[in-house]
């Protein structure tokens, strides 16, 4: 690389009718002409320790949502949060003002990422474009990238996360590059919606780390979507992919029978419970039967009649 000059450059005012010398740096006529004065700084290069504390700082910035979503799994799973908080959404919005939905978003990226690095890993035959690059050494480096690989079955992720890069011309690819290349697998493989409004669904987990706590309950479509349906459940709405969901193929007086107790559980959950009385309430969000026992009716009314819901 060619070095800039170090020589000092002047730049001087354009002499005028009188009998200053053409090369002063100084007009006494007219002192407010600034002279400026150019200096050439020569940029030294980069040491080797500063390149590996470069590449290695980094690596920090490229793996901050991935570190961030593998600590807030394990402060989950290992409930390090119970001393202080009853929930871990409580906690999380709590310490780190961050809402529920986005702490599951960056878990759910932290386990595609390691998808994407084990797909890659036990691939044979590695790809690479004319520079020599290996796509499988271009990782995420935000969570807004891997998003919406979590549309795609795990064995999926990573081929899926390998054309984006090859799109992206070796380079990390945008959200917007991956959400293109998820879209056209997802319609070449696409099975056709044939869920209907107000049937009656379990929600199956599967490796969908975003429906955490939600296996085996069950809601009901209130949207049929082109990969997805919204569900509504007696503690909120869920848009939840095909792959994670099963019919109950209840008959129309059945899911009529569903949507009663729904409407009823969720009246009396909302008014704020204890956590036993709110376990008893989650157990009926998984009944695999269309009815209530008597006891389970006798609970629920008295749950009711205690809040002023009766029937």
């Amino acid at each position: 690389m060619t070095k800039p000059s170090s020589k000092r450059k002047k730049a001087t005012v354009p002499p005028s009718n009188n009998s200053t010398p053409p090369d002063s740096l100084v007009q006494e006529e007219n002192p407010s002409v600034a002279t400026i004065t150019v200096t050439a700084v020569e940029i030294p290069e980069l040491t080797e320790q500063e390149i590996s504390d470069r590449l290695h700082l980094e690596r920090k910035v490229e793996r901050a949502f991935f570190e961030a979503g593998k600590a807030l799994a394990e402060l989950r799973d290992r409930r390090l949060y119970r001393s202080t908080h009853k929930t871990f959404e409580e906690y999380c919005r709590d310490r780190f003002s961050y809402t529920y939905r986005h702490v599951n978003y960056l878990i759910a990226g932290c386990l595609i990422v390691d998808n994407i690095k084990m797909g890659t890993n036990s691939s044979q035959n590695e790809s690479q474009d004319e520079m020599g690059t290996n796509s499988s050494q271009i990782l995420p480096t935000s969570e807004v990238q891997v998003r919406p690989l979590a549309k795609l079955e795990p064995q999926q992720q990573p081929e899926a996360w390998q054309h984006a890069v090859e799109q992206a011309g070796g380079k990390v690819p945008s959200g917007r590059i991956v959400k293109d290349v998820v879209q056209r697998i997802m319609e070449r493989t696409q099975v056709p919606n044939t869920y209907q409004i107000g049937e009656v669904c379990q929600i199956l987990v599967k490796d969908n780390p975003e429906l955490r706590g939600k296996g085996g309950c069950w809601g009901i479509v209130s949207a049929v979507n082109e990969f997805s349906c919204t569900l509504r459940a007696w503690d909120g709405e869920y848009t939840v992919g095909l792959q994670h969901l099963k019919s109950y193929n209840y008959l129309p007086a059945e899911c009529q029978q569903v949507r009663e107790i729904s409407d009823r559980i969720s009246r009396v959950y909302s008014s704020g419970l204890e956590e036993s009385v709110q376990r008893f309430l989650e157990s009926l969000g998984k009944l695999n039967r269309a009815y209530l026992t008597g006891l389970e009716e006798k609970v629920l009314s008295l749950l009711e009649s205690e809040f002023g819901y009766e029937m």
